[in-house]
Order: C-alpha cells, then sequence, then structure tokens
C-alpha cells in the first residue's frame, strides 16, 4: 500500500463546485457493529457515522491522547462499517477495470492497491482497496458511499454480462472489518498468528490463523502507521478484539483520533476532499495508454493538458480552518478552499488539505485564509505531514 498511498497523498486532483461536508450527522435510525456492545462496555462516547453508531472516542482516552498513542504504540479501530465485497469469475479484473483506473492484470496474487470508482464525466463514485487472491479480488469501500457504490457496481455488472462476461460480485456479509495501527501493531498480532510477520509487505494481504481463527490480514490501514486490517468471522469479532487488547500496548480508538491521524498522514476523506466532482488526473501508466475506465474521455487529456487546481497541504496560524474555509492569496483573492482541517496532535501546530489554483500549490508559497471573517497566514507544506512509518 505504501506506494498507492503515496500517490494518493501527491496526486493532483481537481474539483468544480465545493466538496461535501463529512459524515458526521444526525440520523433518525443507525445500524449497529457487531461491537457496538463491546464499545460502550470500553466506555465509547457513540455517535451517528456513515450510517452506523460509532466510538469517537473512549472515556479512558482522549481523541489527542489516543492519537499520540497510535503514534507511539498501537490501537484498535472498528471499520466494520466498511464495505466488505468479492469479484468472481474469469473476467473479474476485465470488469473491475471499467470501473476504477488501476491495473488488475498485471497485480500479482496478494498484492493490493488503492484506487477509485469514476463515473461517466470522470468524477469519483468513491475510493477503495482492491486485493488481488488467487480465485476473485477482494474489494473494500466506504460505508457512506454503500448504497451508491452498489447500485453503479450492479448496474455496469448487469451491462458487462448481457455481453457475455463470466464475472459475479458478492457483498460479503458475515465478516466483520477491525484496524490495528501502530508501531507495536505487528508485535500484537505476532503474538496471535505464532508467526513472525517481517516478510509482509505493506498493502499485500494473506489469509492467516488469528488465535486459531481463519482471517483474512490486510497489512495497510488509514493513519500512515504500520498496521493490519483483519477481516474476522463476525461471531469471532470480539473475542479476537479482547485477545488483541490484552497487549499493554494496544489501546481502542475511535473516530475523533482515525481523522486526525489521516489528515497528518495526507489521506483524503471521502465526501471532504474527494466527491463526484472531483476527478482523478493519476492512473496506473497502462492504464494511461489503454483507458477503458468510465469517464476516462475526461481523465486522460487532463494528464496531457494539466489541470486548474490542485489539491495542497497547508500549515495554518491562528484557529484552525476547518472544511470550507476561504483560502486566499495576499492581494486577498479566493483562490480555493479548504476541505479538511485541524491542530495536529503530533506537531502541535494547525494543517489543513485543500484545493487551491494552478500556480499556488508549490511548497512555502505564503497564503491567507478567513476562519469566522478573520484573515489568518497560511503556508503550502509537502504531505504527508508526518512521514509514513509503512513496514517496507
Amino acid at each position: 500500500m505504501l506506494a498507492s498511498l503515496q500517490t494518493r497523498s501527491s496526486s493532483i486532483l481537481r474539483h468544480t463546485r465545493p466538496l461535501a461536508k463529512r459524515f458526521y450527522a444526525t440520523e433518525e435510525s443507525v445500524k449497529k457493529t457487531a461491537l457496538y456492545d463491546f464499545h460502550v462496555k470500553q466506555g465509547g462516547k457513540m455517535v451517528p457515522f456513515a450510517g452506523y453508531a460509532m466510538p469517537v472516542l473512549y472515556k479512558n482516552m482522549g481523541a489527542l491522547a489516543s492519537h499520540l498513542h497510535t503514534r507511539e504504540k498501537a490501537s484498535i479501530f472498528d471499520v466494520s462499517h466498511m464495505l466488505q465485497s468479492r469479484v468472481v469469475g474469469k473476467d473479474r479484473q476485465k470488469f473491475f477495470e471499467t470501473l476504477c483506473v488501476a491495473d488488475l492484470h498485471n497485480m500479482p496474487v496478494g498484492q493490493g492497491t488503492l484506487s477509485v470508482f469514476t463515473n461517466e464525466q470522470g468524477g469519483i463514485i468513491d475510493d477503495t482497496i482492491i486485493m488481488q487472491q488467487e480465485d476473485c479480488l477482494y474489494v473494500v469501500s466506504n460505508a457512506g458511499c454503500a448504497d451508491k457504490d452498489l447500485a453503479h457496481i450492479r448496474k455496469q455488472l448487469g451491462l458487462f454480462q448481457q455481453k457475455g462476461g463470466d464475472v459475479d460480485f458478492q457483498v460479503i456479509d458475515d465478516h466483520s472489518l477491525i484496524a490495528i495501527q501502530g508501531p507495536k501493531a505487528a508485535a500484537a498480532l505476532e503474538a496471535l498468528v505464532g508467526k513472525n510477520l517481517a516478510d509482509f509487505p505493506f498493502m499485500n494481504g494473506r489469509f492467516l490463523d488469528v488465535a486459531g481463527v481463519p482471517c483474512h490480514v490486510a497489512r495497510s490501514g488509514y493513519t500512515g502507521e504500520d498496521g493490519f486490517e483483519l477481516s474476522v468471522p463476525t461471531p469471532e469479532i470480539v473475542t479476537i478484539t479482547e485477545k488483541l487488547l490484552s497487549n499493554p500496548d494496544v489501546e481502542m480508538a475511535g473516530l475523533g483520533a482515525r481523522d486526525s491521524l489521516r489528515l497528518e498522514a495526507g489521506l483524503c476523506l471521502y465526501g471532504n476532499d474527494l466527491d463526484e466532482t472531483t476527478t482523478p488526473v493519476e492512473a496506473a501508466k497502462s492504464r494511461r495508454e489503454t483507458g477503458g475506465f468510465l469517464g476516462a474521455e475526461h481523465i486522460l487529456p487532463q494528464i496531457k493538458g494539466g489541470v486548474t487546481r490542485r489539491r495542497v497541504g497547508l500549515t495554518v496560524q491562528g484557529a484552525p480552518a476547518r472544511d470550507g474555509t476561504e483560502i486566499l492569496n495576499k492581494e486577498g483573492q479566493v483562490i480555493g478552499k479548504i476541505t479538511s482541517g485541524c491542530p495536529s496532535p503530533s506537531l502541535k501546530k494547525n494543517i489543513a488539505m485543500g484545493y487551491v489554483a494552478n500556480g499556488y500549490h508549490k511548497k512555502g508559497t505564503e497564503l491567507d485564509v478567513r476562519v469566522r471573517n478573520k484573515i489568518q497566514p497560511a503556508v503550502i507544506e509537502k504531505m504527508p505531514f508526518v512521514p509514513a512509518n509503512y513496514h517496507k
């Protein structure tokens, strides 16, 4: 996942209107993951997120302390709200390459990649992780986009099958998903699998017995740290979580820490930093030559002709610049907007991600932001803000 995440952090993207707000929202009814009662027992403060009741923090450790603990040791995140699925059939790579910009035919078994689903206009429907397994593609995508992802995939699946394509798409609804992230994550997991994981590359997946339970384990995550995502049979998810948590270096973590960790790592949040008005102008080299994915006729010309806006990182003086904050040049002209922003627990300064007009994207460029009608200085910084610690 290292190369994929670095690509994601440095990729050039464009958008044509303000990005959507994050998925924190009051909802009339929310779903519960299989760990809901466990979270409550552990003192988790539950909030609606992407249609699910999810922990934002825990009583024993606030979001700031949880963030730092993840950077220093290891934390467990419940990511069971994410959509897990598999794509089967001899034409599975060919079909899925019509939906995303990844080069799946040349990806070896066990390897994964970060990619995006595109629509006919070249906009991003969702971002996703795709892993090549022996007999299928294993796909994880965002919970908040699950309904539209499924509708889009099934529509394109029907068209592909009508042309004789041998492929099927299956939602994985009998497994839950947790992530353990941080420099102590490998040691905690090794104790349960009974083997050294030094030969397990980042952004690769394997089937392993975890405390005797068959699981799919991917060395990946969303924090900038080394770590793993475990797809666990749902009846065993509480047991596996408890066994990992029994390690003194491991704590539970919630959405608050997850958001600040991913921003420090320069990673996007769909709905804030990406949406259907954002188009990717990066793709694997072979896909640039062959196209074949939805919206290619809009995306590929941008690679040659350039874009009008660029995604950038900023440090901000004064109050934090949250999503929607205007970015101005020193002449007072609005040249972009913040899409994500928060105080950085690791750097002890305010950081943000956003889009600026081409030409204002170079590191060290001095700009301003308007926070509650107050002008505050900002500087373009290289992302990730905190160096990645992915296992090589």
